[in-house]
């Protein structure tokens, strides 16, 4: 295995936690203490280590992924030497000392997720997720590969109804594997044109453009207003008020946060 450094503090298990949380994640998997994904067809592990982590296979292809896995976008010092003024994060911080908000490596994977999660909870989103991934995906050893864009636009809407999709939910995926839009080239554009071009897409609403915000793009902004588990983990704030106290900071005070109402 490889050596991949990560600039500290850094906590492997608080930073994967979200793949644990839910249940068993085929495409981000947990397996026997390490996390597997699935790049270009080749199953990647990655392990703790002293300083960052040990990954195989690390090279060009892996590396990126391994890193918007990892958190790696995040500059964490800043934030903390910030958030120590602030009476809410002030004793969150240091118990989730470490912790780096998981990015998803795959805008698409990303949508496809977030649309799955509407209005349900993140535990029956995560099971029709996997259903949907073994169904249209590949399995490698331990973990899948998500299902790739071409696969989805070839789909029928039924047969994502068949792995527990609502005929809207089918078609929000369907229609998006099939739209004209470039959803790499979105990171060129700034928060503001990006949730523009999201919410001009059948079935993508303000809630998913910011979870994209923040989960894909990393950008610092981003706050998910109407996130259910968000408004309970900044009670009793009102949430907008949160937008505005956590500047600039939103992303990493709602990761923060909504960590510290998991992990008591």
């Amino acid at each position: 295995m490889a050596f991949l450094a990560v600039p500290g503090p850094f906590d492997f298990v608080l930073t994967t936690e979200r793949f644990r949380a839910f249940g068993v994640d085929r495409a981000s998997l947990w397996h026997e203490g390490g996390l597997h994904r699935v790049v270009g067809g080749r199953e990647v592990r990655i392990e703790a280590a002293e300083g960052g982590v040990e990954v195989e296979p690390l090279d060009q292809a892996t590396e990126p992924v391994v890193r918007a896995v990892l958190g790696l976008p995040f500059e964490l010092e800043p934030f903390y030497a910030w958030a120590a003024e602030d009476e809410i994060l002030a004793p969150v911080v240091p118990r989730l000392l470490g912790f780096r908000p998981s990015l998803s490596p795959d805008p698409f994977e990303m949508l496809v997720g977030a649309i799955t999660s509407q209005q349900v909870s993140l535990f029956s989103a995560l099971a029709i997720r996997n259903r949907l991934i073994e169904r249209f995906g590949e399995r490698a050893v331990e973990a899948w590969a998500f299902p790739t864009r071409e696969r989805l636009a070839a789909a029928r809407e039924e047969e994502l109804v068949a792995v527990g999709f609502s005929w809207r939910k089918a078609e929000y995926v369907v229609g998006l594997a099939r739209a004209d839009v470039d959803l790499g080239g979105l990171a060129a554009l700034s928060d503001d044109d990006v949730r523009a071009s999201l919410v001009a897409l059948r079935g993508i609403g303000e809630w998913t453009a910011e979870w994209f915000l923040a989960r894909y793009l990393a950008r610092p902004h981003a706050w998910p207003a109407g996130d259910l588990a968000l408004r309970k983990a900044v009670a009793p704030l009102q949430v907008e008020e949160g937008r505005i106290r956590f500047h600039p900071f939103q992303n990493l005070s709602a990761h923060y946060l909504l960590l510290s109402n998991r992990v008591p």
